[in-house]
């Protein structure tokens, strides 16, 4: 500790040294044009006669550095340089007196003098503001890399004003050999142009228009590949620090891609916007992976209809769920928390395979799926979205973006549904998914002064409520389970959540800012599964504080911080008590180091478990551009967590399984901590098929396991057991990707993904269960082009394959009770087709398993609900047949 801190403090001491000599260095240098040491000389003697106390001239940086008197003006010798011949940034040679320059001494004439303000189109801009051309994100990232490759200490482009804004130490580079560099990865500017065939290579999106004038405004500015519009986001990364992360995130504009491979992250990060929502149902978060092939989706569970994500070919619990940054669904919320975030809501979700950064927490251990709630708008819009399934689900959603003036904006969300349907496609007299109702309402608001006053702020709040009731056709949740015949389900779940996240950016320094986020959370659960009974109440309170500045120069930036995770747990499972406090203090730090070619992402983080003991948690990700086309990226990482065995296992309790817990003195449940390491590399190559850009991504994931707390299923079929891994758990996960767009209009997405997931379990090694080793994935989508008043129609499908899955043992049940050591492989076909009438109005129908697969043995001994053979959480494919679906969105 006491090393960091040094290193921190001669950090900062560097870096208010660099400050304050730029500072003096600044107001007495100048950009000269110049060959050789001839030209040197020529320049610093004319310079001296013309009044310099002295003049040192660098042919490197093409900078002359002046020390005058108060009373002798820069301008007038400047004047004098040029008179001698050499260009300078205020004053310009003649061509007479330039052509009688030695052969040696003729350097390329691209500097175009200014004074210290120009105007062009109505548009003040400074001495250290260059016109640079360009069109989105992609161009924004790559022009600001260029120049700090070059080694500018902060550079910001503006999308509107087609400006780069550059802070450098003259004595180290200049703006020439700056935007050099920026015009040779292709960007035109107002002292060099692009080679030609370097543009030609540059992603479509960003094809400017060449023959528009410098400073001109460019109309085809637009955001394409999930690239966000930084100029238009006051919590830009570049200009705001963390704050981007912090208090808001992500403000999608333009048309650009539904989903996309961020290329500026060193980790492997989806960026999935609510476009690619729209081509499913997506009712809710559990749905709204149905058209990407990163994440698999479980199908509902037989009696309590939940969903859940796997991703590296692990169960959710492994993922870390969050909202805006704050952690979301994870403790008693794990199992039905993915019916908490109605799809309507979701601006966009940002989905990170493999290890994530260590300042949100040290529960990831496969990835982080953070999802953002609507809260940008250009103008006020209130949206409606109403929706029906033909087996008796409806919803309706109602969103609502304001401005309350120019620093306040809020947001009204609303969420309402209902199942009433008894459906039962397989005749076994159990619904296929329960029947109830659920409300669901938040209110956010927003406050932004961070370009005047370096404030800003998120506020939200959240209530819902969650009625379920599953089992048996026409039985009665007002009459207890013991004086009626039927079995059972009752779930009912109350759930509040207040949050804030606050940052500030410091004065002069838009690379410093300071992020403050806060929640509390109240859930609770009281539920029965037949005749058992499961209750369980947790409070929740997080705090992360989060500082980010750079130690030098952007190349070098820094985070640094401190969390408090207070978890407290209050179950009841028949007759058994578990309470448990969970209190976790925890210091952080990451550092980014940012090359010509590299991205390197170094973090650690250490955190003080009352419980589980102090736990160490190193995180690096790296990313290597062999070109702007082709990226490798390397990642490792450490995560643990505490198992919640009740919470997590719902799906089981709906059995005749008896609960086992094998303690080995552990504090939690008398278990020990979670803990695994992650290893991942990924490979993504672009390139253009039938003329446009096509993607190709593999990557390959390793997790291994210490004292995992197995789920085991196949010791009894009357029984569920939990124990810590003795031995080895592992999970590897390869999947390849092809992105790709025959024609206009018309996207292509193809996947296969290959997963190996084993652990020695009690009597030896064997699959985990339920998770297939061969999956497909292929994803068509085509739009008609848009009419005069925005209308258009868009078509979407999706099939997914699924191989066979290893099943638990149940070879000890009477032969009809059995169940095969394998499942069947099966195919699941998902369709939809819209209408955009106007930019208002937009109906939709679809269809979901549209191959009728269904699983027909999903409850084991369904005929004697009571007797020991009983289990309905053997669930491995649908359990519902086609089912059909309309909907209607209406924006005022």
């Amino acid at each position: 500790m006491k090393l960091y801190i040094t290193k921190l403090i001669l950090g900062a001491l560097f870096l208010l040294s660099t400050f304050a000599s730029a500072q003096n260095i600044s107001k007495n240098q100048f950009q000269v044009k110049g060959n050789c040491e001839m030209c040197k000389e020529r320049i610093e003697t004319t310079a001296i006669k013309a009044g310099a106390k002295s003049a040192r001239y660098s042919i490197d940086s093409q900078t002359l550095t002046l020390e005058t008197e108060e009373n002798i003006s820069p301008e007038n010798i400047l004047k004098k340089v040029a008179e001698a011949g050499h260009d300078n940034e205020k004053f310009k040679a003649s061509a007479e007196t330039y052509e009688k320059l030695p052969a040696c001494c003729h350097y390329a004439r691209d500097l175009q003098p200014t004074t210290a303000t120009e105007k062009h189109e109505n548009h003040s801009k400074n001495e250290n503001e260059f016109y640079v051309k360009g069109n989105c994100g992609s161009c924004k990232a790559r022009i600001e890399k260029a120049a700090t490759d070059s080694g500018a200490d902060f550079a910001e482009w503006d999308t509107e004003k087609q400006t780069v804004i550059l802070k450098f130490d003259p004595a180290k580079t200049s703006a020439d050999k700056i935007l050099k560099k920026i015009a040779d990865v292709g960007h035109d500017n107002e002292k060099f142009r692009a080679p030609d065939s370097v543009y030609k290579n540059l992603p479509d999106c960003c094809l400017y228009d060449r023959e528009i004038s410098l400073g001109e405004k460019n109309t085809k500015v637009h955001f394409e590949e999930g690239e966000k519009d930084d100029d238009k986001d006051p919590e830009d990364h570049s200009k705001h620090g963390n704050l981007e992360k912090n208090i808001e995130q992500i403000n999608i504009l333009g048309s650009k891609a539904s989903t996309s491979i961020s290329k500026k992250e060193a980790g492997l990060v989806f960026n999935i916007d609510k476009k690619e929502l729209l081509k499913a149902a997506c009712c809710n978060l559990s749905e709204s992976f149905e058209t990407n092939a990163t994440v698999d989706v479980s199908f509902s569970n037989a009696v309590t209809g939940t969903k859940q994500l796997k991703m590296l070919g692990l169960d959710q619990k492994y993922t870390s769920l969050t909202r805006e940054l704050l952690p979301e669904i994870r403790g008693l919320a794990s199992a039905y928390g993915l019916n908490f975030i109605p799809g309507r809501w979701i601006e966009s979700i940002q989905l990170t395979k493999g290890g994530s950064t260590v300042t949100n927490g040290y529960e990831s251990i496969t990835g982080q799926i953070n999802t953002e709630f609507l809260k940008n708008a250009e103008k006020p819009e209130t949206s409606l979205n109403l929706f029906a399934d033909f087996n008796g689900r409806a919803e309706a959603n109602i969103t609502s973006v304001s401005k309350i003036d120019d620093k306040w904006s809020q947001t009204f969300l609303l969420h309402g549904n209902g199942t009433f349907g008894n459906t039962d496609m397989n005749d076994d007299g159990f619904l296929d998914r329960p029947k109830g109702t659920q409300l669901n309402t938040a209110y956010l608001l927003n406050y932004n002064d961070l370009e005047k006053s370096g404030f800003g702020s998120h506020f939200g709040i959240n209530f819902i409520k969650d009625e379920r009731t599953a089992g048996q056709i026409g039985f009665d949740k007002k009459i207890s389970q013991d004086k009626q015949p039927l079995y059972g389900v009752g779930i009912d779940i109350s759930r509040f959540q207040v949050w804030n996240k606050t940052g500030y950016v410091f004065k002069g320094k838009p690379y410093q800012s300071l992020g403050w986020m806060n929640q509390y959370t109240f859930h609770q659960q009281d539920s029965f599964f037949g005749l058992r009974n499961y209750s369980g109440k947790q409070q929740t309170y997080y705090s992360n504080l989060v500082f980010e500045s750079i130690l030098g120069n952007t190349n070098h930036k820094y985070k640094a911080g401190a969390s408090f995770m207070y978890d407290g747990y209050d179950e009841t499972y028949l007759t058994n008590h578990f309470k448990r406090n969970e209190i976790v203090p925890g210091i952080f730090a990451e550092y980014t180091l940012t090359g010509l070619k590299y991205t390197l992402v170094a973090g650690a983080r250490a955190d003080f478990h009352n419980l589980a003991g102090t736990q160490f948690t190193p995180r690096l990700n790296f990313k290597y551009d062999f070109t702007p086309q082709t990226i490798l990226r390397l990642s490792a990482g450490r995560g643990f967590r505490t198992a919640n065995v009740f919470a997590e296992n719902q799906q089981y309790f709906a059995s005749n399984r008896n609960i086992q817990i094998l303690q080995n003195g552990g504090d939690i449940y008398g278990l020990k901590p979670e803990i695994a390491w992650n290893y991942g590399a990924s490979l993504q190559q672009e390139f253009k098929l039938f003329g446009r850009k096509s993607t190709i991504m593999a990557d390959f994931f390793r997790t291994d396991f210490q004292d995992q707390v197995l789920v085991d299923l196949d010791r009894s079929p009357q029984q569920l057991t939990f124990y810590n891994l003795d031995g080895k758990s592992f999970a590897n996960s390869f999947q390849t990707q092809f992105d790709f767009t025959p024609f206009k209009n018309f996207d292509v997405r193809l996947a296969y993904k290959y997963y190996d997931v084993q652990a020695d379990y009690l009597d030896g090694r064997r699959e985990v269960p339920f998770m297939a080793k061969h999956r497909g994935f292929v994803n068509l989508a085509y739009s008609t082009n848009k009419n005069n008043v925005g209308g258009f129609w868009s078509f979407d499908t999706t099939m997914n394959v699924v191989g066979k899955q290893r099943l638990p043992n149940t070879f000890t049940n009477p032969a009809e009770f059995q169940l095969p050591m394998y499942s069947e492989s099966y195919a699941v076909l998902n369709a939809q087709i819209s209408r955009n009438f106007n930019k208002k109005l937009r109906g939709y129908l679809g269809g979901e398993n549209l191959t009728s697969y269904y699983q027909k043995n999903a409850i084991v001994d369904f005929r004697n609900p009571f007797g020991n053979y009983f289990d309905g959480g053997m669930v491995y494919a649908p359990i519902m047949k086609a089912n059909f679906y309309v909907g209607l969105d209406v924006t005022f």
